[in-house]
């Protein structure tokens, strides 16, 4: 019968969840300009539910101070406090302190998220800059920043992570910084590699022969045609920022307490999991969730770049 049940849960999330993809997709076509409107109409639900959820967060994260009933740092009741559901004061209980769960989930989707788009962001304009560098100019230079870059993935990212900020101290800054750097070095990669199949195209010899400087001929002939995979690379690169974010705080080294963050607000709460309470996989459902929302979104975006049809 248990097995029967979750059967049947299953099927329950799945059902309402490609419903409300559908509905968030009928509504995106008629309120988008057409051209996007167009895009959205031949999505699939997997890519409607990714954008809802994103949605969702973005929403959360900018919205968090209104949403939220209780500070993201008030102690308001006793600890552990069991759920109340939607008509009692605390709907997914309290934590180890007594700190509202729902208030700081709402928050850890600012901290978290926030954090992890500035840190992907930084790793992108670092990552990409100089593999698009690397490929365009060659010789030397290419050799240089390839070889710097074999140095830094030979080193295991979680490992290396944890040696920086446990030199360099956990403060937010050194965080977004130390990640970033980490996380550049696989965004480099793709980017000279995709650099380096366009750079030797008939039109890049064309825009050297009319004199056009090195700055302009990355910006202007090289990037918008490697653009379709580094945008979906971003998406990709996220999760995996995302997730690095959320393992480093769960180990102590992260977003540093009392700020609201899924990873520590994970180990905070470990403990209920002896006594078979859920409380601890509601932020790692969170972070599961936008994973796997952003992955959905991502798989879309790589198949309309590819150029196949349905």
């Amino acid at each position: 019968m248990g097995f029967l049940t979750a059967i049947a849960w299953i099927a329950a999330v799945i059902a309402v969840s490609a419903g409300l993809a559908w509905c968030f997709r009928a509504v995106a076509v008629a309120a988008l300009p057409q051209t996007m409107a167009k895009a959205m109409r031949t999505a699939p639900l997997t890519a409607s539910f990714g954008l809802l959820i994103i949605l969702l967060y973005i929403f959360a994260a900018v919205f968090a101070d209104v949403i939220a009933p209780f500070p993201e740092r008030a102690v308001v009741g006793a600890e552990y406090l069991p759920r109340e559901g939607l008509d009692g004061q605390f709907i997914l209980g309290t934590d180890n302190l007594g700190r509202d769960m729902f208030s700081r989930l709402i928050y850890g989707a600012r901290n978290t998220v926030g954090i992890a788009i500035a840190t992907t962001a930084l790793a992108f304009l670092i990552g990409s800059v100089l593999g698009l560098l690397a490929a365009t100019v060659g010789g030397w230079l290419d050799q240089v920043l390839s070889r710097a870059v074999d140095v830094l993935m030979a080193i295991p990212a979680l490992i290396f992570s944890l040696l920086l900020l446990t030199i360099f101290g956990t403060s937010i800054t050194t965080l977004i910084l130390v990640i970033a750097v980490i996380d550049s070095t696989r965004v480099f990669r793709l980017a000279r590699a995709v650099a380096q199949g366009i750079v030797v195209m008939d039109y890049i010899e064309a825009a050297k022969l009319r004199g056009e400087g090195l700055w302009r001929l990355i910006t202007r002939e090289i990037l918008p045609n490697a653009m379709a995979p580094l945008v979906a690379e971003f998406g990709l690169r996220f999760c995996f920022v995302f997730l690095s974010i959320s393992a480093l705080s769960f180990l102590g080294l992260g977003i540093q307490p009392p700020t609201a963050d899924w990873g520590s607000m994970v180990r905070d709460n470990a403990t209920l999991i002896t006594f078979g309470d859920i409380t601890p996989l509601l932020p790692a459902g969170a972070i599961a969730l936008l994973t796997v929302a952003v992955n959905f979104v991502v798989d879309w975006m790589l198949h309309r770049a590819s150029g196949l049809k349905e």
